[in-house]
């Protein structure tokens, strides 16, 4: 059997990490300034995170959630003081796409509505709600295309509120900042007027922070830099630092019903423990201020940097929009300078590296980036 080839690889096998460091399988040393999708939140092997996860695997590695699970409740406990949601409730699943599936079910069963409006460049993934919310008909089979599902362009009110007007609208899901569209970020008064219509139209504020949550962009979700507070908060990615979870952060006034949110393996013994894992790290070593300190220090470096058509972002979540005469610079930072980065598109770098980055790793990146766009 053969793997079913949807991807494009570099021939390159990672077989070692250590913070943002990676080995190669023949001994070279790269840079991970990308965390693999931004994933890698407490940097590759963190000997607490180790630690917690092999002591776990030694007591019990699995069990359903038929029976009790303590660690899901301090989970919960731990990820609602941190994220600043304490009065919320918590539903575990396995991915980014499974939260967000789960967020519009909720909302659905909430409203009793079936419509859901996102915006231009969206990406909630790649199951079937998640990607029928998407703005890529690429990636959408026709069994995933619907008419339930309403695009408008980000940061346009009125474009938002002719749609909720009609009624007929379970939810509005945006990202904290849009990633896989290139890092483009809702205005501060963008959100507060979201949160306005929804409450005038009944509709369900979902904020994704898949991406660019868990101290990220230097708080701890991004939608709090503007003070807005959303009804349902889904998250993943950096959550595990590697370890496959993800979270839906519910509002008190959404009640549960039995049966109605359903999953095997998520919430398990192992995923919980990841969380909690990069939760102590997180708060222990004051990662979300590095990720703004080292942010801040990154923006300063590439202002008017000549390379660049525009600079995006905040903290550790960026997007770096080339000139033309630049495309291809992220190939040769890579096979050149050995530093891995993201895409969005041939235009767009993306940088999404471990909280963890340190400041000389900042400058080396910063002096490589220079060297080659002499």
């Amino acid at each position: 059997m053969n793997l079913f080839e949807v991807y494009k690889l570099w021939d390159i096998e990672p077989v070692r990490g250590l913070d943002t460091t990676l080995w190669d399988k023949d001994g070279a040393e790269y840079t991970d300034l990308y965390g693999g999708h931004a994933v890698i939140s407490v940097g590759h092997c963190h000997p607490h995170y180790v630690k917690m996860l092999s002591e776990q695997l030694g007591r019990l590695g699995f069990y359903s959630n038929a029976v009790q699970n303590s660690l899901q409740r301090d989970l919960a406990a731990r990820l609602g003081k941190v994220g600043g949601y304490d009065d919320y409730s918590l539903f575990l699943c396995n991915s980014g796409a499974e939260a967000n599936e789960n967020a519009l079910k909720v909302a659905s069963f909430h409203t009793g509505k079936g419509k859901v409006l996102a915006f231009r460049k969206a990406f909630h993934g790649r199951t079937s709600g998640a990607v029928a919310a998407t703005d890529n008909p690429k990636i959408q089979s026709q069994f995933n295309s619907t008419p339930n599902v309403v695009f408008a362009p980000l940061n346009d009110l009125e474009a938002v509120s002719a749609e909720l007007s009609k009624g007929d609208f379970a939810a509005v899901i945006i990202e904290g900042i849009q990633g896989v569209a290139g890092i483009y970020e809702p205005t501060s008064e963008f959100l507060h007027g979201l949160r306005t219509l929804c409450d005038r139209h009944g509709c369900v504020l979902i904020i994704d922070e898949i991406q660019s949550g868990y101290g990220r962009t230097g708080r701890f979700f991004a939608h709090q830099h503007s003070g807005v507070r959303a009804d349902i908060i889904t998250t993943a990615k950096g959550m595990g630092n590697g370890f496959p979870i993800g979270g839906v952060l519910i509002s008190p006034a959404i009640k549960p019903v039995y049966g109605m949110l359903g999953t095997t393996f998520g919430g398990n013994h192992l995923a919980c423990t990841a969380a909690l894992a990069v939760l102590d790290i997180i708060e222990n070593e004051h990662l979300v201020e590095n990720a703004a300190r080292i942010g801040e220090y990154f923006r300063m470096a590439f202002a008017e940097d000549k390379a660049l058509k525009e600079y995006r972002g905040k903290g550790l979540m960026i997007g770096m929009e080339l000139k033309d005469e630049y495309i291809g610079l992220r190939d040769r930072l890579l096979f050149e300078k050995h530093f891995f980065t993201g895409a969005a598109g041939a235009q767009v770098i993306r940088l999404l590296p471990s909280l963890t980055v340190s400041q000389e790793t900042a400058e080396r990146f910063v002096s490589a980036w220079k060297e080659l766009t002499l």
